[in-house]
This record gives structure tokens, sequence and C-alpha cells, in this order.
């Protein structure tokens, strides 16, 4: 066939609102990056910000120090912004961005007094992303998976319906509450190698952005992100030749995505993979 297809894609005149939280939802910090990505491509400018008193503990999430270049000390607190993209580029629609660390305390509050602020932007569509370790090559595409529970997107962008069941962070709990109120969910996730997981993530920040193109039809320039991509590749590749055990799982992992000729999980495998996760998880330092 010879006539182009069109890549469907949310409605220009709609409002979208972006999540990330850095924590338990961002392995590799990939998702974090992509909205400060996002926020520094599409000058982002700051709408509110959450009181980080009623949220977090800050023997967990520490308020840090920095001299600036007169010589004047800045204390900053841990917490949540709210931000929106300005430019052309972004179309006639409102795109909000949510930027934090994940709540220790009060998420209900947190999570009704975030879906304020979209309901003030007239927000229709929430996408939240995040980030696991599961056992993929990083010689192979990342997975990506996005699901929706609205069968209205799932049957215009070909996704599937989450059937993961058990502990949630903060961004199944505000994509659960957004629903109630009506909103249409994306839930985004990529898979990071778990052998190197130390952030950040770059290869996993970019498969993300590209989920995040998709969705909202317009181009978001990479900036620096492909060269980093592939020095993270050479460092991945690095350890494989310094470590044998490594290089040998590796390779099984390379060899059980070929066979099964897939280039992204589906969302059986994710789940499984999600599972995986918390095991490790619960069974590691808790940090």
């Amino acid at each position: 066939m010879n006539e182009e297809t069109e890549i469907p894609h949310l409605p220009e005149d709609e409002s979208v609102m972006i999540a990330a939280f850095e924590g338990w939802n961002d392995a590799g910090t990939a998702a974090s990056s992509a909205l400060d990505h996002i926020a520094d491509q599409w000058d982002a400018r700051e709408h509110a910000v959450l009181d980080p008193e009623l949220y977090h503990d800050f023997q967990v999430n520490r308020p840090s120090l920095t001299r600036l270049s007169s010589g004047d000390k800045v204390l900053s607190w841990p917490g949540t912004v709210v931000s929106r993209a300005q430019g052309d580029w972004v179309g006639n629609r409102e795109v909000a961005l949510v930027r934090g660390i994940e709540p220790s305390m009060r998420w209900r509050t947190f999570v009704d007094e975030l879906l304020d602020h979209a309901e003030d932007l007239d927000v229709t569509t929430l996408i939240t992303c995040g980030a696991l370790l599961v056992d993929v090559p990083h010689t192979r595409p990342l997975p990506t998976f996005v699901s929706s529970e609205s069968a209205t997107a799932r049957q215009l962008f070909d996704l599937e319906r989450s059937d993961y069941e058990g502990p949630t962070g903060i961004l199944g709990v505000l994509g659960h509450e957004a629903e109630l109120r009506g909103i249409t969910v994306l839930s985004m996730w990529v898979g990071v190698p778990h052998y190197v997981a130390h952030p950040p993530s770059p290869k996993g920040t970019v498969a993300l952005l590209s989920q995040i193109e998709r969705f909202l039809g317009v181009p978001i320039d990479l900036g620096d992100l492909p060269y980093e991509s592939e020095a993270w590749t050479r460092g991945a590749n690095e350890l494989m030749e310094d470590d044998e055990e490594i290089a040998q799982h590796v390779e099984r992992l390379e060899s059980m995505m070929d066979e099964a000729s897939l280039p992204e999980a589906s969302g059986d495998a994710i789940a499984a993979e999600f599972e995986r996760f918390l095991r490790r998880r619960d069974g590691g330092t808790g940090k």
C-alpha cells in the first residue's frame, strides 16, 4: 500500500498532564529524567508547588544546601512541582508536567491536591511515566509497555489493559484516583536492565520520550540523549568484558528475547517482571 497511514494521537485541543516521580517508580531515574528533559525543551514554567512539609519525611528525602557564585547559601527542599509547557511546538493543547519525589505520607491528600490542579487546567488525559528493573539485555531496544483502563484509548492506540495486581507506588494511586474523576489515564513503563541499574539510564529515558511523542503527536528534540545512550551502552559493554558472569547472563537474555521475537514486552510479561522487581526489592535493603 502506498497510502500513508495516519498515526493516531491525542486530540490537539485537549489538555494533557504528564507525571513522574523519583524513588520506587523510577529505576535508573529514567522517568524523572524524561520529565526534566521535556521541561527543559519546552521551557516549562512553574504553575504550583506542593508544600513538602505535608508529604515528606525529611530524614528519608533530606533538603540540600548549595552555594551560589555570590557566596550565598540556598536551601532546597524535596517536593513536587506542577509546571506548564510553553512554546509553539506544544501545539494548541495545554501540557502540564508533574515532577517530584514519591511522598512519604498522606498519599490520598497528595493525589487530591494534584488532581485539583489537573481539573483547574482542564486536563482530560493523564500520562504516568515509570521505570522498573527487569531481566532484559542492554543490547536490545528496552521494553516499553503502555496500558489503559479506558476502552476508547485502548482501541485508538491499540493498547492493553494491565492485569497486574499487587503493591503499587504513587503512580498507581494517582492513576486510579484520576480515573475516578473521569480523566483518561495512560500508564507508561520502561524496563531497565537490572545489572546496570545505577542512574542515569538515558536509553530508558529515550524510550519513554518516544512513547510520549507518539501520544502527543509532536516531536521532542532529544538533544544529547542519543550520544549519552551510546556512552551508556559502551559502559555496559565494558562491564560485560570485565565480568564473565554478567556476559553470560546478557547472552542468555539476548537469546530469550530473540527467540520470542518480542522487541517490546507484552502486558503479561511486564506484570511478571514487576512482580519479580517487587520480590527483589522486598529482599533487599529497602532503599
